[in-house]
């Protein structure tokens, strides 16, 4: 889908007693911002659902709402996904936000079907080392998060609660992508900060997580900028 803003694709201005734990090393965080109303979108929605077959990645797809107004209003579309998209694009200092966007580990972007370049991208995230070590237990719907850090922070750290739909099917009606049955892969649907931890002291703290939605727990610097670990729990 193109817009003549600036260029760029889709641019535009600005369980009851049961114990589960996760031990796994800390996975690639990859963030797809998307829309059902972008005709450009869906090979990138595509792309997205074939990262699902990486143990080492948690693939996101945070739905803007940007483009509802051409159409088609998108059913997951989120006000504070486009923010949060719009508060990468300050970070990087610039004006413009499009769809499909990938962020790779909250530090590398790339248009959301530029393939080689992302799994790039990914495969350096998973070479490169974190000072922080995540690990989550749960138990009904409480999850605690345990963090540790072989470094002190300047800037707090945010540690995030993300929750997401692992797959939904819509008949998109109207918009430019009208006829079109599509199946999204992990759907977020609720992203916000638990605590802010400088890695001074080992973190221990519990969070709400009701409801059938799989959890994600994001270390992630503030702006937002680089991810230092993160871990999915089902």
């Amino acid at each position: 889908m193109k817009r003549t803003f600036a260029g760029l694709t889709c641019g535009i201005w600005l369980g009851l007693g049961l114990v589960q734990a996760a031990w796994a090393e800390s996975a690639v965080v990859v963030e797809l911002y998307t829309s059902q109303g972008c005709s450009s979108c869906p090979p990138a929605d595509a792309f997205l659902a074939t990262l699902l077959n990486d143990p080492g990645v948690i693939p996101l797809a945070l739905h803007v709402d940007y483009w509802d107004y051409i159409g088609w209003k998108d059913s997951f579309g989120n006000p504070k996904f486009t923010d949060r998209q719009r508060a990468y694009a300050h970070v990087d200092g610039s004006k413009t936000i499009y769809t499909p966007q990938m962020i790779v580990g909250g530090s590398d972007r790339a248009v959301g079907n530029d393939e080689a370049k992302i799994k790039q991208a990914i495969r350096n995230h998973q070479e490169a080392s974190s000072p922080v070590s995540l690990h989550l237990t749960r138990t009904g719907a409480k999850v605690t998060i345990y963090a540790s850090s072989s470094e002190v922070f300047a800037q707090p750290l945010r540690v995030q609660l993300v929750r997401y739909l692992p797959q939904e099917t819509v008949e998109i009606g109207r918009g430019e992508n009208a006829g079109l049955t599509m199946t999204y892969h992990n759907i977020v649907t609720a992203w916000s900060t638990v605590v802010k931890w400088n890695g001074k002291t080992d973190l221990t703290v519990d969070a709400d997580v009701a409801g059938p939605e799989a959890v994600v727990v994001i270390v992630q610097e503030d702006g937002p900028g680089m991810i230092y670990a993160a871990e999915v729990m089902h």
